[in-house]
């Protein structure tokens, strides 16, 4: 039986819908944040890092989307939601597969963690928090955010997917970082391709199941 450890409020949305896509039959864990924001120690059992999601197959413990996409990928696509090997759209999965967590989710979690600051310092020092955060998101961390919107509203508006002309995991995968930078980061709905993408995945049955699964 497969197992999914789900914290609310982290990326374990995208596995769900994943396993919704393939089509096959899981159980749900859920654990709840503490006020420090952090998970409770129950899930540390699972793995010691205490992150979401964790998969269970059968007794093996898999943590990391992306290697749980690719387990679960490799052992369960009847589906063919990864491109065929040795093609152009192959090689774009695999590149958004690993930029979803390497190089879009550090600039979402910074942007966050220095959302934050100004919140966990005593009042007399906020206004000096207040302007160090925020020099910091304006100055460095939003450039980069838009350059990378930039980017997938190029590569979306050429091909409608992230790998190629048909929808596929690296769609799932990007799916957070995508709604995170969009409704969280306020990028605005100025990205037509973009919002044309979010609309095609959230209109999709696998998409609606996992999301009413986890609300």
């Amino acid at each position: 039986m497969l197992i999914v450890h789900y914290l609310n409020n982290s990326r374990a949305h995208r596995l769900i819908w994943l396993l919704e896509e393939l089509g096959l039959d899981y159980q749900i864990k859920f654990y709840k944040r503490g006020p420090d924001y952090r998970a409770p120690a129950e899930l540390k059992k699972v793995h010691p890092l205490g992150k979401s999601p964790v998969l269970e197959d059968d007794g093996l413990v898999i943590a990391e989307s992306g290697a749980i996409f690719e387990y679960l990928l490799e052992k369960y696509d009847p589906k063919g939601l990864v491109p065929a090997a040795r093609t152009p759209e192959r090689l774009a999965y695999t590149y958004w597969l690993h930029y979803a967590e390497g190089t879009a989710m550090p600039l979402l979690v910074m942007k966050l963690i220095f959302g934050m600051i100004p919140k966990q310092v005593p009042f007399f020092m906020k206004p000096f928090a207040n302007a160090i955060s925020g020099g910091i998101m304006r100055r460095m961390l939003d450039p980069q955010l838009k350059d990378n919107a930039d980017l997938w509203e190029a590569e979306l508006s050429e091909n409608g997917w992230f790998a190629g002309s048909e929808f596929s995991a690296a769609d799932i995968i990007m799916s957070f970082p995508v709604e995170a930078a969009i409704t969280r980061a306020g990028l605005g709905p100025n990205y037509r391709s973009i919002n044309s993408w979010l609309h095609a995945i959230k209109t999709r049955p696998a998409y609606q199941r996992a999301a009413e699964k986890v609300s």
